[in-house]
């Protein structure tokens, strides 16, 4: 969905550059394309083929102002469903709204928002949120032709139907849209142009440097500039299409014994002693719940509604899974990633790429926040880095991960700031788990837990499986992809959170519980970390590739995108994220 005001061409504008070579064979679409073309994609395949497809074949869909104005504002009133008379009354008029008609004939399905009758002809009404534009037409081509595709549905039906109109919100404007022969012929061949476009099964090319991008809603999805970029190797800095942080935000229970149920759009949390909080469910991406803590089926079916998911740990900080919400309906994504998982070189690759830049992201943190790194400990870890990337095998590879995470973790305590007293709290004689033997292998643990959580969602968010790995292997439920995506962003997101908690003194030795079996957090200091976390989580940075500022956040889905595209067969290569 777009909005009108940035249609500034009648039809697609195709990519001036050649068809990517790369493209070999069809995607792996599963199924013939439907008989019947939805009105709303003659709309779409004249504003741009490629948005087309991503909506029709992949279902691929995005909320954005213009799309949730125009439901709020233009489909009011007309949502309240209805139908035309069975015996239609030459002399009386008549209104029916959301009246859904077929015609196998035609090849095509619409919902049309209000038909009007008097007379003994009917007229279809197209609502739109936007203002009038200032054009002879009466509107552009895109919006009149899925109009023209209304007409023609109502003529098939028996009805005599000769005018159509656009009701325009911004402007209070009702507009007359001539249906001529032209026009009619024009809507015919988009038809056609939908169904060639998905039986061809390739993904089109994006536009390029096109205003209508700014409006689209799947712009975030779509990544037109940034497909460009990385395929033409472009270094320049680009336009962010999509906003560079989510003003939304996780809401996080963890207290044992706590309840969260739902009123109206709100979330309500009932903690033991009586006292309770509420969240806007609109203002939240998505529930943490650690421990005992209670959802009520309303509160979870209110989440579910609306695509939110819900995370579970236990009382100890280990990520135990979430709630599946409305699933992808990409399965062409899902099955290209299953296919890759057969190709053992593919898989190299990849892994190669992502222990590198584990590596050389890990080696910048050193040298941005040790007091006096070593000399030698950067330089190996910058040969352990090209070791990487020429690895024979995923199994070497984790031998050269094993060796430069032990190297770094080595230099850790380098990276810590404050008083003696405050340093003899943490301790740090290289990583543990399961349980942790120290703070800050406790603190590590957790927020390597959280991040896991935060790639499996994004994986799931952007339609790929998060349990089908390609350098981890897939066991036991283990979220095999989402390790594999956050071997990168461990020292720049967790890492970073720990040492800064750390260092700001948010974090000190009442907040864990040593026992002789290990250390855990507390409540108080799994809330501390979760803070520091989330900061980091929405802290903006300079994309290294793309050269727009985007919150971490934003990154994740960024890079799981374009791994898609990889997959897919867009990008040759999937785009590396390191600092510099």
């Amino acid at each position: 969905m777009t909005d009108p005001a940035e249609k500034g061409e009648t039809t697609a504008a195709r990519s001036a550059a050649p068809r990517a070579k790369h493209l070999k064979g069809k995607l792996p679409l599963v199924g013939a394309p439907p008989e019947l073309v939805p009105a709303r994609m003659v709309n779409e395949v004249l504003y741009c083929e490629r948005l087309a497809y991503l909506e029709w074949a992949q279902k691929e869909f995005a909320d954005n102002f213009y799309t949730v104005e125009g439901r709020a504002v233009t489909h009011r009133r007309v949502d309240q469903g209805g139908k035309p008379p069975e015996a239609p009354s030459a002399e009386a008029p008549w209104e029916a709204r959301s009246v859904w008609l077929s015609s196998q004939e035609l090849g095509l399905t619409a919902k049309v928002d209000l038909v009007e009758a008097d007379g003994g002809k009917v007229a279809p009404v197209e609502y739109k949120r936007g203002k009038k534009p200032d054009l002879e037409e009466g509107a552009w081509l895109p919006e009149r032709a899925q109009l023209c595709a209304q007409v023609l549905l109502l003529r098939a039906h028996g009805y005599e139907c000769e005018e159509a109109w656009i009701w325009f919100a911004g402007s209070r404007a009702k507009v007359a849209i001539a249906i001529d022969d032209a026009l009619v012929q024009t809507t015919r061949e988009a038809i056609a142009r939908v169904r060639r476009v998905v039986a061809e099964a390739r993904l089109p090319d994006p536009l390029v440097d096109s205003p209508k991008c700014r409006g689209c809603s799947l712009a975030s999805l779509c990544l037109p500039d940034e497909v460009h970029a990385l395929r033409e190797r472009v270094t320049r800095r680009l336009r962010r299409l999509h906003p560079s942080r989510d003003d939304r935000a996780p809401l996080y229970v963890a207290e044992n014994g706590a309840k969260v149920g739902v009123r109206k759009q709100r979330l309500v949390v009932k903690s033991r002693d009586g006292s309770k909080a509420e969240v806007r469910i609109p203002n939240t991406t998505h529930v943490c719940l650690f421990g005992n803590v209670q959802v009520s089926t309303q509160a979870m079916r209110a989440l579910l509604s609306r695509g939110i998911p819900i995370a579970f740990f236990t009382s100890g900080g280990w990520y135990s899974g979430r709630t599946l919400p409305h699933d992808s309906k990409n399965v062409e994504l899902r099955v290209a990633q299953y296919r890759a998982t057969g190709d053992e070189a593919w898989r190299l690759r990849l892994a190669r790429q992502l222990v590198r830049d584990k590596i050389l992201n890990a080696r910048t943190l050193l040298r941005r926040n040790h007091a006096s790194p070593s000399e030698e400990a950067l330089f190996e870890l910058k040969q352990l880095a090209r070791k990487a990337a020429e690895a024979p095998s995923r199994r070497a590879l984790l031998g050269i991960e094993g060796t430069a995470a032990r190297r770094y973790f080595a230099e850790l305590t380098g990276m810590l700031k404050g008083a003696p007293e405050v340093l003899a709290t943490f301790d740090f004689n290289g990583r543990n788990r399961r349980p942790p033997k120290d703070p800050i292998n406790a603190l590590l643990g957790f927020a390597y837990a959280l991040l896991t959580k935060d790639w499996a969602l994004t994986c799931q968010l952007v339609g790929l499986d998060p349990l089908l790995g390609f350098f981890h292997e897939p066991r036991f439920g283990r979220p095999a992809l989402a390790l594999d995506l956050m071997e990168p962003f461990r020292p720049l997101i967790a890492d970073s959170a720990v040492i800064g908690a750390i260092n700001n003194g948010e974090v000190g030795a009442r907040d864990f519980l040593l026992s002789t079996v290990g250390c855990s957090l507390t409540a108080r200091g799994r809330r501390k970390l979760i803070g520091a976390y989330e900061r980091r989580m929405s802290q903006t940075i300079t994309h290294p590739t793309f050269g727009y500022r985007i919150s971490y956040r934003r990154i994740l889905e960024v890079q799981a995108r374009l791994l898609g595209r990889h997959l897919l067969g867009e990008l040759d290569e999937y785009p590396s994220f390191r600092t510099r």
